[in-house]
């Protein structure tokens, strides 16, 4: 499908629109225009003000005759009427051509051959263009004349909506029009806008293409074998995929086709608070020349980010394009997962630490995607939230969870992949309480389950959660391995871990088509 605005450039009557530009010549716009400051590691640091995470209260799809039947409506996908959008649009182009000077990105969503995207990015600001170059997979110079955007993705930030006369919800709005194939942004700084704009799109796209689009980092070992880790912001996909004895497939966003598991990014946006190291070497070493920090604090004198500093937020950000991990598999496309984890956060401290899942409790979990949504995710969480985010990405997913899950399943099923729910939350007790389970445990669950040693090993069934834990790990004590045993007061965790339980059976309610088997795979105790 074509858009019908492809000539978007043409409508801007301004002269100094600054096209694919390289890393250096980009660097030196936002240095000199004074965007962001150059850190010693040679990353761009910039601030994005009032807004440091997401904001999908002000997310909008346009109700038109693509979507009306297709899109899950509801409080993830707001409709918004195409007259607003077109409105909108306007405003927006006749704001950015009194610019000085806009930048124009050419680039791909998609490492596999056959299902990219092709896509342009107009950006406001250099370093926001610099962010999309990072993070998507521009295109080769020659094919510059030959690239036609099937998206268009435009961001100023410094236009403000008026919600009375806009139709939108606020100042900040992230309009997507799949008729026209444009994301309009603005009133927003918060680059990772961009960046997950065109993961809803891809959403939306790729299942009506038989590819399931997911929520997930990825890597591969020196036999082929794949392994997937979903989990939402915070839960450590970046940190756990970034492993020295395996080759990174991706970050973040992937697809899975017939053919097998493609990244849909040429880039990773890590979150880097308390990053040292001596923790995460790989992503440490990643944030150097042409690499753009978000929110982190700064030495005045030395420029050295201090990344334990959360004075800003605690949702500071690294984005650097995959070629920065040194062990990074090009082109980032492989065979079918031998491996999948679902990772939480769980802020309760009752979940198992790692526990192995049926295929029915799987497809439970998956489509549960329990975690506690961190501090600076989004506007306004300063704690840990309990949230259940369907297929851990719901935020990002246009169509009914049911298609993305009912996807999955089958190809459990066919490829015959091992699934683990691993918990990189709370361990002996609740947040405020007990402690983060310890990276160096979590490594050592993942290690173990995707060398297969998991897959036989003895178990002890949880009373509560009916998941199967296993009774020892390599690199774990076994006292960690059972929350409840991590626990010095047995009495509050049964009464936690009890509410935790409810939460799952109350959410799962409205999940009204799937069948008993999946339903009766959620934790055993009920209310």
């Amino acid at each position: 499908m074509k858009t019908l605005r492809r000539s978007i450039l043409e409508e801007f009557t301004s002269t100094n629109i600054h096209s694919n530009n390289s890393v250096g010549q980009l660097i030196e716009k936002i240095i000199n225009r004074h965007e962001a400051k150059l850190t010693s590691t040679g990353a761009v640091r910039a601030t994005t003000g009032k807004y440091t995470g997401r904001s999908p209260e002000d997310k909008f799809i346009v109700q038109d005759s693509l979507t009306a039947d297709k899109v899950d409506w509801g409080k993830v996908n707001r409709p918004i009427e195409e007259s607003k959008f077109n409105r909108l649009l306007d405003k927006v182009i006749a704001y950015l051509d009194r610019k000085e000077e806009i930048f124009h990105l050419q680039a791909y969503a998609g490492a596999a051959e056959k299902y990219k995207l092709p896509i342009q990015v107009i950006n406001e600001y250099a370093w926001h263009n610099l962010f999309a170059r990072q993070l998507f997979i521009p295109i080769e110079k020659e094919m510059e004349k030959l690239h036609e955007a099937d998206f268009t993705v435009i961001s100023a930030p410094g236009f403000k909506a008026d919600p009375e006369v806009d139709g939108t919800n606020s100042e900040t709005f992230i309009l997507i029009s799949f008729e026209q194939r444009i994301v309009l942004i603005g009133g927003t700084e918060y680059a990772g806008e961009i960046k997950k704009s065109i993961f809803s799109v891809i959403n939306f796209l790729l299942p009506q293409q038989d590819v399931l689009s997911m929520h997930c980092s990825s890597n591969v070992g020196k036999e082929g074998d794949v392994a997937l880790f979903f989990g939402l912001s915070g839960t450590g996909k970046t940190t756990l995929s970034a492993d020295s004895d395996r080759k990174l497939i991706g970050d973040d966003e992937h697809g899975w086709s017939d053919e097998g598991v493609f990244n849909i990014e040429g880039g990773c946006y890590a979150k880097c608070i308390n990053l040292s190291a001596e923790k995460e070497p790989q992503i440490f070493d990643a944030i150097r020349y042409g690499s753009v920090l978000e929110n982190v604090a700064l030495d005045e004198e030395t420029r050295e980010p201090n990344y334990d500093d959360t004075s800003l937020t605690e949702n500071t950000r690294a984005a650097y394009p995959l070629a920065n991990i040194d062990n990074s598999l090009e082109p980032s496309v492989a065979g079918h997962p031998n491996t999948i984890i679902f990772l939480t956060a769980d802020a309760s401290g009752t979940l198992p630490p790692i526990s192995k899942l049926t295929k029915e409790q799987a497809m439970y979990h998956f489509l549960s995607g329990y975690t506690s949504k961190l501090a600076g995710t989004e506007r306004g969480v300063t704690k840990p939230v309990a949230t259940f985010s369907a297929c851990f990405g719901s935020p990002f997913l246009p169509l009914n969870p049911s298609v993305y899950a009912e996807m999955l399943g089958e190809k459990i099923d066919k490829f015959d992949a091992n699934v683990f729910l691993i918990n990189t939350g709370w361990t002996g007790g609740a947040y405020g309480v007990g402690n983060r389970m310890k990276l160096s445990y979590t490594r050592a669950m993942v290690h173990s389950a995707l060398i297969g040693e998991l897959n036989t090993i003895e178990t002890t069934t949880d009373e509560i959660f009916g998941l199967a834990i296993p009774k020892s790990i390599p690199g774990v004590p076994d006292e960690v391995l059972v929350p409840k045993n991590a626990w010095d007061d047995k009495e509050s965790y049964e009464l936690e871990a009890k509410k935790l339980a409810a939460k799952f059976h109350t959410n799962f309610e409205k999940f009204t088509e799937v069948t008993e088997s999946i339903r009766q795979a959620g934790p055993t105790y009920r209310p």
